[in-house]
């Protein structure tokens, strides 16, 4: 039988001063930070391991919006959005603004008037990207402005976004062609900064948010143009409806446009399609909400698919890719 290691002093002292959500990572086999005497994999490690597989399917679930959430961790390069909190904003910050990127990939940011900007499309250290950055803008209501916020692991009993963020409030993002709502005074920016931005707009894919249906995001590529819609229906039911409309030949935008297949992204399926390099986010407005209109059609329907539907179905199953 192993021996146990003796507790010195200074580890008990240590194992007093630290709360679960203090105690940092790492490696597994070395004595835990707590003080505890046994060693970090069969200590804390345990829930820091467990926190990493347990992936939440759908973290943007009961959110307003969820499925810009997606589409801004996923598809958008720079955009900004508004959030309203359930217990208001704390004294001393303005404003809390949810942004897909922020410098040096910052999980988030406190300017120097007190405001909070919080990154979404970071790396994240558990399986629930909502916990996560429900830490992070936790920690950044009061960090010290003009200060940015590290990134750490969640505790595993802390709040999620929805326990943070006012469920009945309206999620309305602005899509930018740059990222120079970094810096409201550019000519202030520090140089570390300034080359950040330099090189994000430099990487940025022009892309624009149609304004006549939910969630649908126009970008422009080298070769080809592209629409990729982020949908609420449940993949089974939807996946259905879209072979329907493309065994009917009803499932393009319009002439010289192509539904390609689709893509599942935090629990949500994204159908895309390809345009013509000269159709732009003005020229599918209008065939995006004719398409609206046949897909609530094709979803209501509850006859059985029919062969020519069923390989449809399965030419468009084939095509999909799981981003997260």
């Amino acid at each position: 039988m192993a021996k146990k290691r003796p507790q010195t002093k200074g580890n008990k002292g240590k194992q007093s001063q630290l709360k679960d959500h203090e105690v940092p990572v790492v490696g597994a086999r070395e004595p835990c930070p707590c003080g505890s005497g046994r060693r970090y994999k069969a200590c804390h490690g345990r829930g820091a391991a467990h926190a990493v597989t347990e992936l939440v399917q759908r973290p943007f679930d009961g959110l307003p919006g969820e499925c810009d959430w997606v589409a801004l961790r996923e598809l958008v390069p720079a955009a900004t959005v508004e959030l309203t909190l359930k217990e208001g904003l704390p004294d001393g910050v303005p404003s809390v603004t949810l942004a897909t990127v922020l410098p040096m990939a910052w999980p988030a940011l406190r300017r120097d008037d007190g405001s909070v900007l919080l990154g979404l499309q970071n790396e994240t250290s558990s399986g629930d990207i909502s916990r996560d950055l429900a830490d992070t803008l936790k920690r950044a209501l009061t960090t010290e402005p003009g200060k940015p916020v590290a990134g750490r692991r969640a505790p595993a009993d802390g709040p999620r976004l929805q326990d943070l963020i006012d469920e009945k409030s309206a999620f309305e993002p602005v899509v930018h062609s740059g990222f120079e709502f970094w810096v409201p005074d550019a000519e202030n920016a520090t140089q570390e900064v300034s080359a950040s931005l330099e090189r994000a707009n430099a990487a940025a894919i022009p892309t624009v948010k149609l304004s006549g249906v939910d969630a649908a995001y126009w970008c422009e590529t080298p070769e080809k143009n592209h629409l990729r819609w982020v949908m609420p229906h449940s993949e089974e039911q939807l996946l259905d409806a879209l072979a329907r409309l493309h065994a009917a030949g009803t499932s393009s935008l319009g002439e010289g446009t192509r539904l390609v297949g689709s893509f599942r992204a935090h629990g949500l399926t994204v159908p895309v399609w390809d345009l013509p390099s000269g159709v732009g986010a003005a020229d599918v407005e209008k065939p995006a909400a004719e398409f609206a209109a046949r897909l609530a059609t094709a979803l209501a329907a509850t006859e059985p698919l029919t062969p020519e539907e069923r390989r449809a179905r399965g030419g468009l199953t084939n095509r999909q890719v799981t981003l997260s």
